[in-house]
């Protein structure tokens, strides 16, 4: 076994292979099962970085494994949930903007500086927990349909916006500061 291979990068990795079947959940209005999966998905996101600590297992390729599964996995739900036509595109828009945003911004810092750590800020760690939150209401909404969920899923969708606008531009203050640093 690769020496990387160890208990908490085997949690990352089972939430990347759950991703498609998700997806399927969700494109294919089995909105139980993409819930069910989701929620394993969200555990293994809380357990993997648990147990790196506890163990003392933490890893570069952790490092780099973790946000990857994250953004496949929330990115993906984010899509399919507006594929099928459950969330607007405009949100969804801006999830992913973000990200790209985010991703852009760390290759330029390590493009014209040595900086090559960038760990996760509380406001980027805030704004997954509410889009995490904000995708289980919107999949519970559709898994067992109450008036109540139609108004908080809709209501949920501003404020992970504005966490997640937030939290860009959080990062690019911190890149600015590495940038002014090195």
């Amino acid at each position: 076994m690769p020496g990387w291979l160890n208990f908490p990068n085997s949690l990352t990795i089972l939430r990347l292979l759950l991703v498609p079947a998700i997806l399927y959940g969700v494109l294919t209005g089995q909105y139980r099962l993409a819930l069910a999966l989701f929620l394993l998905a969200a555990f293994t996101d809380i357990a993997d970085g648990a147990a790196a600590r506890r163990w003392g297992q933490a890893s570069s390729a952790g490092a780099w494994l973790d946000p990857l599964a994250d953004k496949c996995l929330l990115s993906g739900v984010y899509l399919a949930l507006a594929a099928a036509r459950l969330v607007p595109w405009w949100f969804v828009a801006l999830v992913l903007g973000r990200d790209l945003y985010i991703l852009i911004g760390a290759l330029l810092v390590m493009r014209f500086t040595t900086a090559r750590a960038f760990p996760p800020s509380v406001w980027g760690k805030a704004s997954t927990f509410v889009q995490i939150s904000t995708a289980v209401v919107w999949m519970t909404r559709e898994a067992a349909p109450t008036p109540w969920l139609d108004s908080l899923a809709s209501a949920m969708l501003w404020p992970t916006a504005a966490i997640t606008l937030w939290s860009g531009l959080h990062y690019t203050w911190r890149g600015l500061l590495i940038v002014r640093k090195h």
